[in-house]
């Protein structure tokens, strides 16, 4: 069935306040900093931005403030392609920030004020029927609030809408009805790790338990060093390597894959082929600095 978007993003919308140090803070301790750099960011808007700007008909389903923080990421999405008509502007809230450290690795440490994503409510999603049944791929993050993450999850199945559940900041637990819906359920180590129980294995013993526990598939991404694909059917998960290439900022770097594991998936890709490139998508976005502002189109991506 042909359906007008290939991926619909359900999820935060945050403004990014990235600052970069020397080294970062002890407990107590004050630092030089670069000067404050404002950007759109939050996982839901970065992974639409990401869909959109590789040419997928991308929807974002989210909430922000009518405040300057609300325009600067309804501008951001509608110059990267996304379909913001469902985005919900919320007169007098505060648009949810993200305060980032970056440290001279290019590796990040991160404080979200959820803001007007804290009011993203199941009402919202039941208002988007239509929009689910006209999605390809729904992609689902952790920066909402959990009864509206399991709401989408519910829709999506009356709608036979694939989900990618993204659960970063991860979760206490995953209801079985939401870990059941995630086809792939897309996670990094650390949430991989935790998820799992920290089963035996590594990161292919974390995918295998995962998928043990409900998820019709696992991807584990990996940095770096690339990704781990575990679809329902395989025996083992298989091993997608990384792209070398100079770091400068992981900030949204697992967002960037998520978003093009989704796009890739709406096309009908397999899995495995999916993540592939996904990772390559991931490798060029850690290249530039920002989040939305270092997502490549197809054809800045590496070999």
């Amino acid at each position: 069935m042909t359906r007008a978007y290939d991926v619909l993003v359900v999820g935060s919308a945050n403004a990014d306040l990235m600052v970069r140090v020397d080294r970062r803070p002890g407990a107590g301790e004050t630092v030089h900093g670069s000067d404050l750099v404002e950007s759109a960011g939050g996982k839901g808007a970065n992974q639409a931005a990401a869909a959109a700007r590789l040419g997928a008909r991308t929807a974002l389903l989210a909430r922000v403030g009518d405040d300057a923080y609300g325009e600067l990421l309804l501008e951001a999405q509608r110059a990267a392609g996304t379909d913001v008509r469902h985005v919900r502007v919320e007169g007098g809230a505060r648009t949810g920030t993200a305060m980032i450290v970056v440290g001279p690795d290019g590796d990040n440490a991160i404080v979200v004020s959820p803001g007007a994503n804290a009011r993203l409510s199941p009402d919202d999603v039941a208002a988007a029927g239509p929009l689910f049944a006209a999605s390809s791929v729904v992609s689902l993050q952790w920066e909402i609030p959990p009864e509206t993450v399991r709401a989408a999850v519910a829709l999506a199945g009356e709608t036979g809408t694939r989900v990618v559940l993204n659960p970063s900041p991860v979760p206490d637990g995953l209801d079985p009805e939401v870990l059941a819906a995630a086809d792939p359920l897309v996670v990094n180590e650390h949430e991989a790790r935790l998820l799992s129980g920290d089963a035996a294995g590594g990161p292919a013993g974390w995918a295998r338990a995962l998928r043990g526990r409900g998820a019709r598939s696992v991807v584990v991404t990996l940095g770096g060093e690339g990704a781990l694909a575990l679809d329902g059917a395989a025996p083992e998960p298989v091993a997608v390597p990384g792209v070398a290439v100079r770091a400068v900022d992981t900030t949204g770097a697992g967002d960037a894959f998520t978003g093009a594991l989704a796009a890739r998936l709406a096309g009908g890709a397999p899995l495995v082929e999916a993540a592939r490139f996904a990772v390559r998508v991931g490798a060029a976005s850690v290249t530039r600095p920002g989040a939305q502002s270092s997502y490549p189109t197809p054809d800045e991506l590496p070999s």
